[in-house]
């Protein structure tokens, strides 16, 4: 009775935290998931007031926020728009990797911790958090940008890669053979594959199977299937969050609206959570002796996602404006990027690259959501300082009505989800 009581307190002050803090971030309208994560920090391990009834529970709810969060993500989008957006970035894709990976793998090589460890470090700095971004684009108001589409393509590409990544940088902690490896790696894209084309081709089977005009049984299916997916996918060694996606995806009409309204408090619930989560387990003792690294790391790497999203938001038509948003969105890292090194850190590779990760990620977490909110009205300030012509969108001409490029809708912001 008496840990009951504990992890009541416990859980009920997080609860009441987060409210207060996200109450003090709407006030001065920015994101709070820097602030949930600086309490997590100053709650967690080597914190001021360390938790420990409660620990357990919130790990749990850290797992549903993330697949909550890609979930809703995924309600926003036909199956349809996920295909063709796929089709059409994949050159993102490969550029994504190229530019992002390459300065984990050269800091590794720098630091001599060897060819595995640049390996892991590289998945670390490639892979942008797509719970941080989810929620971001929620709190922006966001989700029927014209970039959107753009940065939805570039992270599922980055989630289905981890189909490919995990299963190999697993066999090379391990030293496993190369038959192992390749039979591990075939089952995560046959997974993988197989709930992309059941989402596909059998979206609208699965939303008849959901449907409900009882908002109580909707909401017990949605979420029941949900975690169900999630829960194979990873056992599958595929993302719970791609998993959770597709299943988004796979939902239309008015079962995805359905399912969106009753799930957005549970989504706002546990991601909020989830961020916690992070911020408990991390030691402040240990982000001093790696923090100029760290720092460095996620200056050229903050640089390279901005390049990044410019780059393929610029193919896909989009205006000046919206490259500048999709470049600062995509700049958080987050949970792929931890797991990768806790993955490295059982293995004993090198014992300062758990750290280095950590203090990586907790930077640019909190980095992240103000250059989403920032990178475009900065980027067009200097380029209009520097005498540059503003095309698309850029400087807004007199009456209010931003000038736009030829070919490009004067609107950069028209909705482009589900009608």
């Amino acid at each position: 009775m008496h840990s009951s009581a504990v992890f009541l307190i416990e859980f009920g002050a997080i609860i009441l935290g987060l409210g207060l803090l996200g109450r003090f971030a709407g006030r001065f309208q920015f994101s709070p998931i820097p602030l949930y994560l600086l309490a997590g920090l100053a709650f967690g391990e080597g914190g001021l007031l360390p938790l420990g009834a409660s620990g357990e529970f919130v790990a749990i709810g850290a797992e549903i926020g993330v697949i909550l969060l890609l979930l809703m993500l995924g309600l926003e989008y036909t199956a349809s728009d996920l295909v063709s957006n796929l089709k059409t970035q994949y050159p993102a894709g490969l550029f994504d990797a190229a530019l992002n990976a390459l300065p984990g793998a050269a800091m590794a090589l720098l630091l001599g911790w060897g060819p595995v460890a640049a390996v892991v470090l590289a998945g670390v700095t490639w892979i942008s958090s797509s719970g941080v971004i989810a929620k971001v684009l929620g709190d922006l108001g966001r989700l029927g940008n014209r970039e959107t589409p753009v940065i939805l393509s570039i992270l599922v590409l980055e989630d289905l890669s981890m189909a490919v990544y995990l299963p190999i940088i697993t066999a090379l902690l391990a030293g496993t053979s190369l038959a192992a490896g390749s039979v591990t790696l075939a089952i995560a894209l046959g997974a993988a594959g197989l709930v992309l084309v059941l989402a596909v081709r059998y979206g609208r089977h699965i939303s008849r199977f959901v449907s409900s005009d009882d908002p109580e049984k909707l909401l017990l299916v949605v979420l029941g299937l949900t975690l169900l997916v999630a829960g194979v996918a990873q056992e599958l060694q595929v993302s719970a969050a791609v998993g959770a996606f597709l299943v988004g995806i796979a939902l239309s009409g008015e079962v995805a609206e359905g399912a969106h309204n009753l799930l957005a408090p549970l989504r706002d619930l546990f991601a909020a959570v989830f961020f916690v989560f992070f911020g408990l387990h991390t030691d402040p003792s240990s982000i001093p002796p790696v923090l100029v690294p760290a720092l460095v790391l996620a200056v050229v790497t903050a640089a390279t996602k901005i390049a990044t999203g410019y780059w393929a938001a610029k193919r896909a038509g989009v205006s000046v404006k919206g490259r500048w948003r999709a470049g600062g969105t995509l700049v958080a890292r987050g949970e792929f990027s931890i797991v990768i090194a806790g993955l490295a850190v059982t293995a004993g590779i090198e014992p300062s690259l758990g750290p280095l990760a950590t203090a990586y990620v907790l930077i640019l977490v909190i980095l992240g959501p103000l250059t989403a909110r920032y990178t475009e009205p900065v980027a067009l300030r200097l380029t209009s300082r520097l005498g540059r012509s503003e095309p698309a969108g850029g400087t807004p001409a007199e009456g209010g009505v931003p000038l736009a490029e030829p070919n490009e809708p004067v609107d950069d912001q028209d909705a482009v989800g589900r009608p």
